[in-house]
């Protein structure tokens, strides 16, 4: 209710969550309908209950490009038939595939526009640094690179992959733990944005569900294409957050574990490489999408080492605190002068703590800032940090 204390989190913490899943699962060990169905004991997979499969492949490489496009080739791709299976029925575009729409409602929405002005790592990066639309490109690429060498449906994984991080708050991750109080359950960005943010642009089933279940955390997606984006995601922002943080004067590429650099090297050229190489043979030649345990290991210890190294850096925890309080502050004030949300939004229902979040939740970094130097009435020095000119 307005005025009141947000709700303190009785589960896990995100970190702790995220830690747990730091070395994924061992294909044909999880629970979960055909958990040794097409098993192998030398693949590990995104998610404990990994279920979809593929049909072992020879993997589609240039040549075969060259010669014959992108074909949809394995049987347990994902088929896009007609106008999709969506919530409200529509009819089928006389020229697009169904996932082809949901790629091209997602790239043109309001949200992926918005994800250009929200947190990768930094707040308010450099020039060069990553925002989480540039994530989002690179994880669609990932994701393309894989789909396609496995003759999965690659328009698909591009729409799950573009999609996956629409529900992100300003801040970066810091956002979850700051809007969780006020969601029953908490506020997860995955699930947020199939459901909430993306839910007016009536997606496929099979979009929703990739974007939904992304995170390793999350159960598995029914799609392999879905399975594919856990993936691709890792990798993309294991890699590009470490080279982000050497131009950052972070961290320097000789502080890589010896695992990391014997077995992908220094550059994010040859690291998404060795990753995608791995993920593309060990799924087209077992029929589970994952990755041989040498180089999971590899990545496992790569991740690790950005988690210690970066995201829980005394700086970087600090802006996240600073994060949290500027964005709960904000959704206290908006829950008793709810005159201040867009008219729109305004709602005298229980509603309106739903719409808060959403709007507070849909901000960019430099939007929320501005907003509570104007309706709080901070000082910039109280923001957090790398916030810069304002105007």
């Amino acid at each position: 209710m307005p005025g009141e204390e947000p709700t303190q989190a009785t589960g896990p913490t995100r970190d702790q969550v995220w830690a747990s899943t730091m070395d994924g699962h061992v294909a044909g060990a999880g629970p979960g309908p055909g958990a040794s169905d097409h098993g192998s004991t030398s693949v590990r997979t995104a998610h404990v209950d990994s279920r979809a499969t593929i049909e072992p492949c020879e993997v589609i490489g240039r040549k075969e490009r060259e010669s014959g496009g992108l074909p949809i080739s394995n049987p347990a791709a994902t088929p896009g038939i007609g106008a999709g299976d969506r919530i409200l029925p529509e009819e089928p575009d006389p020229l697009r595939t169904c996932f082809e729409r949901d790629r091209d409602r997602i790239l043109h929405g309001t949200a992926f526009r918005r994800l250009a002005g929200k947190t990768q790592v930094f707040v308010f990066p450099e020039d060069h640094q990553r925002t989480r639309l540039t994530h989002a490109l690179e994880v669609a690429q990932v994701a393309r690179s894989i789909s396609t060498g496995l003759g999965l449906n690659v328009t698909l994984a591009e729409a799950i992959a573009l999609g996956h991080d629409c529900g992100h708050g300003p801040g970066g991750h810091a956002s979850e733990d700051a809007l969780s109080p006020y969601v029953d359950g908490g506020y997860d960005h995955a699930q947020w944005g199939a459901d909430v943010t993306l839910d007016p642009l009536n997606l496929c089933t099979e979009t929703l569900d990739g974007i939904r279940n992304h995170s390793w955390s999350r159960p598995a997606p029914s799609t392999p294409e879905g399975e594919v984006v856990s993936w691709a995601d890792r990798i993309a922002y294991v890699c590009h957050d470490f080279e982000d943080a050497v131009h950052a004067g972070v961290v320097r590429p000789d502080m890589l574990p010896d695992t990391v650099r014997r077995h992908c090297g220094e550059a994010r050229r040859e690291q998404l490489g060795a990753f995608i190489d791995a993920v593309v043979h060990t799924s087209a030649s077992t029929g589970r999408v994952g990755m041989d345990h040498e180089t999971a290991d590899a990545l496992a210890v790569f991740r690790n080492f950005d988690y210690e190294q970066i995201y829980l850096r005394p700086d970087s925890v600090r802006q996240g605190a600073l994060v949290v309080e500027m964005l709960q502050a904000l959704v206290e004030h908006l829950l008793v002068s709810p005159g201040d949300l867009p008219a729109e939004l305004q709602d005298p229902g229980d509603s309106n703590r739903l719409a808060v979040v959403n709007y507070v939740g849909g901000m960019t970094d430099r939007f929320a800032c501005r907003s509570a130097v104007r309706l709080l009435g901070w000082k910039e020095e109280r923001l957090p940090t790398g916030v810069g000119n304002l105007h």
